[in-house]
């Protein structure tokens, strides 16, 4: 059976679908501009050119 292999693991999927949903959701002022439908890769693009 395949899946997470620890609690970290888990943990690490957990955190980033809830920080996905929130971006989705508009929870922080990332690509608050854009569409919601376009919203989760215009602010991946946003954090990309802050790194």
């Amino acid at each position: 059976m395949r899946g997470p292999r620890s609690d970290r693991t888990t943990q690490t999927i957990i955190t980033g679908h809830a920080f996905v949903q929130n971006l989705r959701r508009g929870h922080y002022e990332l690509a608050t501009d854009v569409p919601p439908g376009l919203r989760v890769a215009a602010a991946f693009t946003e954090l990309a050119r802050a790194i």
